[in-house]
């Protein structure tokens, strides 16, 4: 039996998804708000992210366009609780559905105060905040940079704080923004020119800041950028930012925080009544003191004048002459009895040779010498001919037992070619072997055995 299909409707894929895609725009609100826990965090090299938000049971896949990731404050991160805004869009072609994140916020704390300590982190872990690299601020500064609005409060707090402690100082104002899009990047690219111009500028340190107010106001001295510029500057730099309770990332960069731009004028230069004050007291002190050693040096001559020497200058001299006079007449007595002495000496010295007679003793011993060598030459002689007689005896023995003396006397030596061997039996020879027979006169006759 054929089954009827002619009433029922058949729809394509793709119509099935254009009808879910319908439903889900029709019934779920324009937008929503998801709260969740960030997994799976994908930043595509286009910009755009690519997350998913779970809960414990389930898990909703999400993405945020470039164009709303840009006003992200903080630096999301798989595991990090927060609350999306957006709404459900299905991508007919795949069939999927996603929620398109307009907006995303970080749960239980404010999207600024976590950037903020996602940002302090970051930098302490790299060391940007280690004492070890913050420069110190010169004592006596002669000219002072100034970053910060012309027409700021700011500005005015600082000179006049710096002008009334410190009056001779010279003031620089570098006009940059210090609120909106961008300042961090001014203010950044300011500290940096002012480092490439400062042989000329010659300023001894740099003071950043504004008034206070917001977290939002404040959020550009929060920024990457502007704490890199103030961790890589030659020139030792203030930060003054916002009010006593108000502390930024460019704070703790800095070499120097001030609590307020009045503050910051405080702690750039020194108070000029307390230095005066200073001045005089050690003007005073170092008074007192030359004063003391001057009244001793006057007593030490007094006393000095007084003694005998200047009384009497030439008495040292007189005495030295003295002095001089008798080591003269002892060196001259030294001289005389050492004269003496060497010429006792070789008086007796003399003496002793006359009485020795040397010419005679020379002549004994010269003919002791003659007999000694005439013996020694007939000694010599005696054992020279005696060796000699020993080896003619020697050498006739020797000729004696040369086997080869006996060829003069019609002999022969007979050796085998192959060894040059002498043959002594008949044994050692056989048919056909070389023989060499060696006659006087060093002749040698070869024959071959024909026969034994």
């Amino acid at each position: 039996m054929q089954r009827k299909t002619s009433s029922v409707k058949i729809y394509t894929v793709s119509e099935i998804n254009g009808l879910i895609k319908e439903v889900l725009e029709n019934s779920l609100p324009s937008r929503l708000t998801v709260s969740g826990q960030i997994t799976d965090w994908k930043l595509h090299h286009s910009g755009h992210c690519y997350f998913s938000l779970k809960d414990e049971n389930s898990v909703l896949p999400c993405v945020i366009w470039r164009s709303n990731f840009e006003d992200v404050k903080f630096k999301p991160e798989s595991g990090l609780a927060v609350l999306a805004v957006g709404s459900i869009e299905l991508y007919v072609p795949h069939g999927r559905y996603k929620f398109i994140v307009d907006e995303l916020i970080p749960a239980g704390v404010g999207a600024l105060q976590l950037a903020f300590e996602q940002m302090v982190k970051k930098l302490r872990a790299e060391g940007l905040f280690d004492e070890a690299h913050k420069k110190p601020i010169p004592r006596y500064p002669e000219r002072i940079g100034i970053l910060t609005s012309e027409s700021g409060a700011a500005l005015h707090d600082i000179t006049h704080s710096i002008w009334t402690r410190w009056p001779c100082v010279k003031l620089f104002l570098y006009p940059v923004p210090v609120q909106g899009d961008g300042a961090a990047e001014q203010i950044a690219a300011a500290i940096r020119d002012l480092n490439q111009r400062n042989k000329k500028l010659r300023l001894d340190v740099l003071i950043v800041g504004r008034g206070g107010g917001s977290q939002d106001d404040l959020w550009e001295f929060n920024k990457e950028v502007l704490a890199r510029a103030i961790y890589d500057s030659q020139i030792p730099i203030i930060s003054a930012v916002g009010h006593e309770v108000d502390v930024t990332v460019a704070d703790l960069v800095a070499d120097a925080r001030a609590s307020t731009p009045t503050k910051a004028g405080e702690e750039a230069v020194p108070d000029m009544q307390e230095v005066l004050a200073d001045l005089s007291n050690k003007e005073n002190r170092l008074w007192h003191k030359m004063k003391g050693r001057v009244e001793l040096a006057g007593q030490s001559l007094e006393t000095t004048l007084a003694s005998a020497v200047f009384r009497n200058p030439l008495l040292m001299v007189r005495n030295r002459e003295l002095d001089l006079d008798e080591l003269c007449v002892t060196l001259s007595d030294s001289v005389k009895n050492a004269v003496a002495r060497a010429k006792e000496s070789l008086h007796w010295a003399y003496e002793q040779i006359v009485r020795i007679e040397p010419h005679r003793l020379l002549a004994g011993r010269m003919l002791g010498l003659n007999e000694l060598r005439n013996r020694t030459v007939a000694a010599m002689k005696a054992v020279f001919n005696n060796r000699q007689i020993q080896l003619t005896a020697m050498a006739n023995r020797l000729a004696g037992l040369n086997p080869k003396s006996v060829l003069g006397r019609g002999y022969s030596i007979t050796m085998k070619k192959q060894t040059h061997s002498v043959l002594r039996s008949l044994a050692e020879i056989e048919v056909g072997d070389s023989l060499i027979t060696e006659l006087a006169g060093e002749n040698f006759v070869e024959s071959q055995v024909t026969k034994k």
